[in-house]
């Protein structure tokens, strides 16, 4: 489906709140109704019909309506199940703020799309490496099973702030959130 309205009406169904939490998407089973020509770039641009969507406010209300269901993204209201395009994580995690230090110390993660997530144990920070490069790809999980890629520039603060840690007999450089060890390279030995 590439109709151009189909964003639009995709929106139009989305429940009106007086909250200030997120929809409940897990809560919605609507039927497949195809996918829509959107996708969200590796860099957290969002794309309809192959031109970025300029709107901020609307980028973030088609966040809000994101869901995962295995290797699959869609945007899913009530009535409606659309499939879109990520190419790796659907958000990106734009800033971190430090408070404390130690093991009682916090990483709070700002995305593109303003969410906060506070790194913890139901929100942990992991680190997958390309097999070719061995370049490091950071994430931070920001809700159900939807994650951020954690920015370069953001990578680096948190190497910063790393501290090493014996884990299973093997030397890791990481860093604490909440109480929790997230390791995020290991050291060689």
């Amino acid at each position: 489906m590439s109709d151009p309205g189909k964003a639009g009406n995709l929106l139009a169904q989305i429940p009106k709140s007086d909250a200030k939490g997120l929809p409940p998407v897990h809560l919605w089973n609507p039927d497949f109704c195809g996918d829509i020509d959107m996708r969200i770039a590796r860099d957290g641009t969002w794309y309809y019909l192959g031109t970025p969507i300029g709107r901020k406010p609307m980028v973030r209300l088609f966040s809000t309506i994101i869901r995962r269901d295995g290797n699959d993204y869609f945007l899913i209201t009530p009535v409606e199940k659309v499939g879109i395009q990520v190419d790796d994580a659907p958000f990106v995690a734009v800033s971190v703020q430090v408070e404390g230090g130690g093991e009682g110390q916090q990483l709070r993660f700002l995305t593109n799309v303003e969410d906060e997530v506070l790194a913890d144990l139901e929100h942990p920070i992991r680190v997958e490496l390309n097999p070719q490069t061995q370049e490091p790809a950071p994430y931070v999980l920001v809700r159900s099973n939807l994650e951020a890629l954690i920015h370069r520039n953001v990578f680096y603060q948190l190497v910063e702030l790393a501290v090493p840690r014996e884990i299973d007999g093997q030397t890791w450089l990481g860093v604490w959130s909440d109480g929790q060890f997230f390791p995020i390279g290991a050291l060689d030995a």
